[in-house]
């Protein structure tokens, strides 16, 4: 199962046997104060240098985030979309549960995108993924609904399924869904580890497509973050998991690392790379 993202100069494929597609989380405004502000005031250069240091720490897609109080996101996040189209050459994954600026911005973008996300809450469904579909892009699904995020593995499968089935209703192919089946912070719930990575190897068995985690949620309210993160990556990635949304100069190096594991980095060719530009940077 291959799953293609393209900008107008760049394609990110992801898919089983490959090597993992990191998707730099960084432009979100959420927790971020800074980039909160300069949103706020127009300041772009704040956010294409946080687009180009993710390039640069190895980002394959750059994920755009503009959600922040006091802004109409329906105007900014189509202008922070070809604002970073014009910095960047890596594919743009547009962040928005807005489908009025979701569609604004996918308007403007010159490729096939990322959408993150649909959930499988009915009123997501049904005003997301025709957006997906009319704009050929590629969604993310991820597995909660209007009960809520889901605690165990078989809540998650099932809305998986849910979103899945009705994706392929609309004509989107499985190739264009990743799923997500969302990471939750171990330190509230010492089962969500176990849980989670049950979900991903089910989904991966029986519905067979791509998925992503936001891997460092697990390690929320923790200390020595980095230790719990770079231990739940490779796990994640041999259970299913092909993309990450991370920040990724922290896990770049675990993650190559992992793919090299896996035998998915032929004679070593992008661990050594990487370790080479590190004494050179």
């Amino acid at each position: 199962m291959e799953t293609r993202i393209v900008s107008s100069t760049q394609e990110v494929i992801i898919g089983d046997n490959r090597p993992t597609v990191l998707i730099g989380e960084r432009i979100n405004p959420s927790g971020n104060k800074r980039l909160s502000e300069a949103l706020k005031t127009g300041n772009w250069d704040v956010v294409r240098n946080i687009a180009l240091a993710q390039v640069r720490a190895g980002a394959d897609i750059i994920d755009v985030n503009v959600s922040t109080f006091g802004v109409d996101e329906a105007t900014l996040l189509p202008e922070a979309v070809q604002i970073l189209m014009d910095a960047v050459d890596v594919p743009l994954c547009i962040d928005s549960d807005n489908p009025v600026a979701l569609e604004a911005a996918l308007k403007v973008y010159k490729g096939k995108p990322l959408i993150n996300s649909v959930s499988g809450e009915k009123n997501s469904l049904e005003k997301i993924l025709p957006l997906a579909k009319e704009y050929g892009a590629v969604v993310i699904g991820l597995v909660q609904d209007d009960e809520g995020p889901p605690k165990d593995n078989e809540r998650r499968v099932s809305i998986a399924h849910r979103i899945v089935t009705q994706a392929e209703s609309l004509g989107i192919s499985r190739e264009d869904i990743v799923i997500d089946c969302l990471a939750f912070a171990i330190g509230a719930d010492t089962s969500a580890g176990p849980e989670v990575i049950r979900a991903i190897s089910q989904v991966k068995a029986e519905l067979g497509v791509n998925q992503t985690l936001g891997a460092s949620n697990v390690s929320f309210g923790l200390p020595d973050r980095n230790t719990l993160n770079n231990a739940f990556v490779p796990i994640v990635i041999n259970a299913g998991v092909t993309c990450l949304i991370t920040d990724v100069a922290q896990s770049r190096s675990i993650t190559l690392a992992v793919d090299l594991l896996l035998g998915r980095d032929r004679f070593a060719r992008r661990y050594v790379e990487a370790y080479r530009q590190n004494l050179n940077p």
